[in-house]
């Protein structure tokens, strides 16, 4: 049977893909695995994805086999030229070529392992202990949300602070006049990064007749850059204007 799990280097191709197998003359029947094996020697590791997708996907262009049956056939070849190379006499000239293959191939089987989908090299036991141990992950992790959820409920609530018809902007232009306070040594009371935070504050605990206020509407009153608030922005009206925070003044 001819190759059909590798791209070949076609014939006297003098400008061939780095990743495609074979010399000169193409690539000769039943050494696929050599050819493919031997580009590892000198892969750096960052590529080996690219090499494995590009045999891959000859595979899937050219037959009628599936990811899968391509994985297990890398992987038995990668797995048994490692035993091959580890059955050999260590004593023999060859050792450290040998060495430095297997170590090569031992990096590649790493990259195997990390986008093998199937458990290729796992038990039928070690593959229920790891999905045992995975639903153990999982609901821990469930746990700890459901305490996360259930301590950020505490401070939850269906109540609202209700504004007269027809007074929000006077509700406004209060938390505006709260981001101007100042502290005797110059700090604002109140420092928030952005303006968001009191408009999502203001809608979710506040009401004007009993009715939801609307994020979009009020984003105008709140620029981000206050220096330079931009064509969007609308001042507070002076006639929502009622009321003036101010420090008290100091006690003799």
């Amino acid at each position: 049977m001819g190759n059909k799990y590798f791209r070949p280097r076609r014939s006297f191709d003098f400008s061939p893909h780095p990743y495609d197998l074979g010399i000169l003359t193409g690539l000769k029947q039943g050494f696929e695995d050599n050819h493919f094996l031997s580009k590892l020697w000198s892969l750096p590791r960052q590529e080996y994805d690219a090499y494995y997708r590009r045999h891959l996907d000859y595979f899937l262009e050219t037959s009628l086999g599936n990811a899968q049956e391509f994985f297990r056939y890398v992987w038995l070849i990668v797995r048994n030229r490692i035993k091959h190379y580890e059955d050999q006499d260590p004593h023999v000239s060859t050792h450290g070529k040998y060495m430095h293959r297997t170590e090569r191939l031992r990096l590649f089987q790493h990259y195997l392992r990390s986008i093998d989908q199937w458990n290729t090299d796992k038990t039928k036991d070690e593959i229920i202990a790891a999905k045992e141990e995975e639903i153990k992950i999982l609901n821990e992790q469930l746990t700890a949300i459901k305490q996360q959820l259930k301590a950020a409920r505490k401070l939850e609530t269906e109540d609202y602070i209700n504004i007269p018809d027809g007074y929000r902007n006077t509700v406004l232009d209060l938390h505006l006049q709260l981001q101007e306070i100042k502290l005797p040594n110059g700090k604002e009371l109140m420092l928030s990064q952005t303006q968001s935070v009191w408009m999502k504050m203001i809608c979710k605990y506040f009401r004007e007749g009993d009715k939801e206020i609307n994020f979009e509407t009020i984003r105008r009153y709140f620029p981000g850059d206050k220096r330079e608030p931009g064509d969007k922005h609308s001042p507070i009206p002076v006639k929502s204007k009622l009321f003036k925070v101010s420090p008290v003044k100091k006690r003799r």
